[in-house]
């Protein structure tokens, strides 16, 4: 399997994508700090799964890197608080970017805490 099969990847891809559209409307002297900070947090989530699904034969590699989605994940929704705060986006909007959000990291955690299901073998440390 290819990681872009992986549910959470489609999903925090569809998000980054979607945040992306968003931030386009932000006021440009935030370029260079929230939509900078948001496009790359939530692109990070994407590249963190894809990273980690390739070291799954290491197992802490795997963890390692699903948690740097994971923590990548919350960053997101941080700057989607100040975004909110500061009226770049509708409440609408915050709503259904943190409800994925949530969805996404449920997904991480699934497959932090079952990564043999992934691939991840517990006896290939490296």
């Amino acid at each position: 399997m290819d990681f872009k099969e992986l549910i959470a990847y489609r999903k925090a891809f569809s998000l980054a994508m979607e945040i992306f559209q968003v931030s386009k409307t932000f006021p440009k002297e935030e370029t260079y700090s929230l939509t900078d900070q948001i496009r790359r947090s939530s692109r990070s989530v994407c590249a963190n799964i894809a990273e980690a699904y390739r070291k799954r034969i290491y197992q802490k590699h795997y963890i390692s890197k699903l948690t740097d989605s994971d923590a990548e994940n919350s960053e997101t929704v941080v700057w989607l608080d100040f975004a909110l705060a500061c009226n770049y986006i509708s409440k609408t909007e915050y709503e259904q970017f943190y409800n994925e959000a949530i969805e996404i990291g449920k997904l991480i955690n699934y497959m932090i805490t079952n990564p043999e299901k992934f691939g991840s073998k517990p006896n290939s440390e490296n």
